[in-house]
């Protein structure tokens, strides 16, 4: 009797969700919304489940093929991969990262999901979570290929969250969207892919919140003015994982003196690049001022320059010291500890992070205690933690 009546809750939750004709091409098994353990011991308690078995999917969230089959199914917040290499100057193989980061993601959830420090459970928050798999990019065409992550993440970003806007927690008041179109979005959670995937990604994102103040975890400045990283031999040449943010300012789509660095710790090609990345909109943490101001000067100095504005967070996993996470395009050493760069981003904790990306795995160059690949993936589940307990609303006073 256990086992018919689990069939039929997953049967139930299938035919609520799923599209009419597709109904029986799933398991009678399959539970796609919300996110609950599948194995229940003989007296119906939770146990641990297999996390090595199965499909892999980030944290062993429902797999929703979110830009073909299942377009029509509405979601909160959504990763997505950009397996795109083709822009790298020094090691390639991030384009295995999408892969890379939801192997090292699987034992998220073994015992549940309970983030302790931030105090929920983003699996359990009342959101729908799905992995949409990854965007098809080419890795022939550079400039194809910016287009094609440009319009699968515009795909997903221009949908409407499946949750409704709440009241604000403090003044009771209902919350209003923060977008231009004055719709409630969801949040994309990016798995790169070398960092030039974040030009087409804030291309997106502009088209639906304007300019955007970017937190960005790198030990590069990545604001390059082409003729100094790589000389730009050609047009597409000068758009690569160390110019995308120069390509991006003079665009417009940040928003000059509310983003910031943080990690910084690359060598120059003389102080004319600070003044380059002033330009660019840019402020600058060095990743060697955390032993001077600690966790806690960094967080104040982030949040004290974005503000309580829409916020656009982007992690090049080489923040993190090469000793933690040795697997990267580029890697320098000095970096930040896997421990201190979660306690930053938990210290993030009630900014509007309108969508993320974690960036620059290059599995290939991992240990095979999966070092980078897990690291990757925590990161991302202290974003995911921070984004659930935080609503994209804002209270219209007046």
């Amino acid at each position: 009797m256990q086992i018919i009546s689990f069939l039929t809750l997953g049967s139930l939750l299938v035919l609520g969700h799923a599209h009419a004709g597709h109904d029986e091409q799933m398991p009678l098994d399959y539970v796609k919304f919300p996110f609950q353990p599948i194995y229940r011991g003989r007296n119906g308690e939770v146990t641990a489940d297999a996390i090595f078995s199965g499909i892999t999917t980030f944290a062993k969230l429902p797999w929703v093929q979110c830009l073909t089959r299942d377009r029509g199914t509405p979601f909160d917040i959504a990763f997505i991969g950009a397996p795109f290499d083709t822009g790298t100057s020094y090691r390639p193989g991030a384009r295995f990262g999408p892969a890379g980061i939801r192997a090292g993601s699987r034992r998220l959830t073994l015992y549940g999901g309970y983030n302790v420090p931030l105090e929920v459970n983003p699996f359990n928050a009342g959101l729908r979570i799905v992995d949409c798999g990854d965007i098809p990019v080419t890795p022939y065409d550079n400039k194809f290929a910016i287009q094609q992550i440009e319009d699968g993440h515009k795909a997903l970003l221009h949908r409407e969250a499946y949750s409704p806007l709440g009241n604000d927690s403090l003044t009771g008041e209902k919350l209003v969207p923060i977008s231009l179109d004055g719709k409630n979005h969801p949040r994309i959670i990016t798995l790169g892919g070398d960092h030039t995937i974040v030009l087409p990604l804030l291309r997106s994102i502009y088209s639906t919140y304007g300019p955007i103040s970017v937190i960005h975890f790198d030990s590069h400045l990545d604001t390059w003015k082409p003729s100094v990283f790589g000389g730009a031999p050609s047009a597409q040449a000068a758009i690569n994982h160390g110019t995308y943010f120069y390509w991006a300012s003079q665009e417009g789509l940040i928003n000059n003196g509310t983003s910031i660095h943080g990690a910084i710790r690359t060598t120059l090609s003389g102080p004319e690049d600070y003044e380059n990345d002033d330009n660019a909109g840019f402020k600058r943490i060095e990743a060697r001022e955390i032993d001077t101001i600690g966790t806690d000067g960094i967080i104040k100095k982030i949040r004290d320059t974005v503000g309580d504005g829409p916020v656009y967070l982007s992690i090049d996993i080489d923040s993190i010291d090469p000793a933690f996470a040795p697997a990267t395009g580029t890697p320098e050493t000095g970096g930040w500890s896997t421990r201190e760069l979660r306690t930053i981003l938990r210290g993030l904790d009630g900014l509007q992070i309108v969508s993320a990306d974690i960036v620059e795995v290059a599995p290939a160059y991992d240990t095979n205690a999966e070092l980078t690949t897990m690291a990757a993936a925590d990161v991302l589940f202290e974003v995911l933690s921070v984004m659930a307990k935080t609503p994209l609303g804002k209270v219209v006073v007046g």
